[in-house]
């Protein structure tokens, strides 16, 4: 699998959910697009990813 272009092996297909909290992301707090695709957020439990997809993750950041 890829995140944001670097190369990450699952041991097991992953819900993006408990990948996203197991990695320090705040799940509120991020945008993610799986094989091209956007994820809405109410899908991230029901999203499994799987060795061969390709993910991009954007946190968003507050600031002034």
């Amino acid at each position: 699998m890829k995140i944001n272009g670097n190369a990450v092996t699952l041991s097991t297909p992953t819900p993006l959910l408990d990948f996203l909290r197991e990695r320090g992301y705040r799940p509120e707090l991020v945008a993610v697009e799986r094989n091209g695709q956007i994820v809405p957020k109410a899908q991230f439990a029901a999203t499994t990813l799987m060795d061969e997809d390709e993910v991009e993750i954007v946190s968003f950041v507050g600031g002034g």
